[in-house]
């Protein structure tokens, strides 16, 4: 039986693939126009989204990232930064895919950005993680309505659909 957090991991390729395709449509001077949004543009928006994943996983996968500004620009250029989107979703799909024995059952230690030393459990911080994916990207998609462009269907029953109508 298909874990439902494969199925999550999916949607969040392919609306990382639909995200970024609406994305490269927009002028360099677009992406980085500062929108008043917490990360300022699509550009800063779409790197803080691709952090909080590097660093989560990281913990999931037992290791540390270390505490870092949430709103670094972690690659300047577009297409850098859309392989890397890539290269994440590809693991992100590969753990959640065939998790490690026990993998839901344990919890995450770690320093969080205030400082403070933490453990959660899985169960808290998966949906975390795959809730903080989407609220992001619901983000750069108002952002891109902002900037007079038509934003992408994101409904997860819509893009994990095999045959789409």
């Amino acid at each position: 039986m298909t874990s439902p957090w494969t199925h999550y991991a999916r949607y969040n390729t392919l609306a990382n693939q639909t995200l970024y395709q609406a994305c490269a449509a927009l002028s360099e001077e677009e992406r980085r126009r500062d929108l008043r949004a917490f990360f300022k543009s699509v550009h800063g928006t779409l790197n803080h989204l691709l952090l909080g994943d590097r660093i989560w996983m990281f913990r999931f996968e037992g290791g540390n990232h270390p505490s870092t500004d949430l709103g670094a620009i972690l690659y300047d250029n577009f297409e850098t930064l859309r392989a890397q989107r890539a290269a994440m979703d590809a693991r992100i799909e590969s753990l959640f895919g065939d998790p490690p024995q026990g993998f839901f059952e344990r919890g995450v230690r770690y320093i969080n950005n205030a400082g403070i030393d933490t453990v959660d459990p899985l169960e808290v911080i998966v949906p975390h993680f795959f809730n903080h994916q989407t609220h992001h990207r619901a983000q750069v998609h108002t952002l891109l309505s902002q900037l007079g462009h038509t934003p992408p269907v994101l409904d997860l029953h819509r893009v994990l659909r095999p045959n789409p109508a």
